[in-house]
C-alpha cells in the first residue's frame, strides 16, 4: 500500500514540474513576441 501511495506522490509530482515548464515555455514565447511588435 505504501509502495502504491508513494509512485502515485511522484507521478504527481513529475507531472507538476512538466506543467510548470510548459508554463514557463508559453509566457518566454508570449514574450518574445511582444518583443517583436515592438521591434525588439
Amino acid at each position: 500500500m505504501k509502495k502504491i501511495v508513494l509512485i502515485g506522490m511522484l507521478a504527481a509530482a513529475l507531472t507538476g514540474c512538466n506543467t510548470v515548464s510548459g508554463v514557463g515555455q508559453d509566457v518566454s514565447q508570449g514574450a518574445q513576441t511582444v518583443q517583436g511588435w515592438f521591434g525588439g
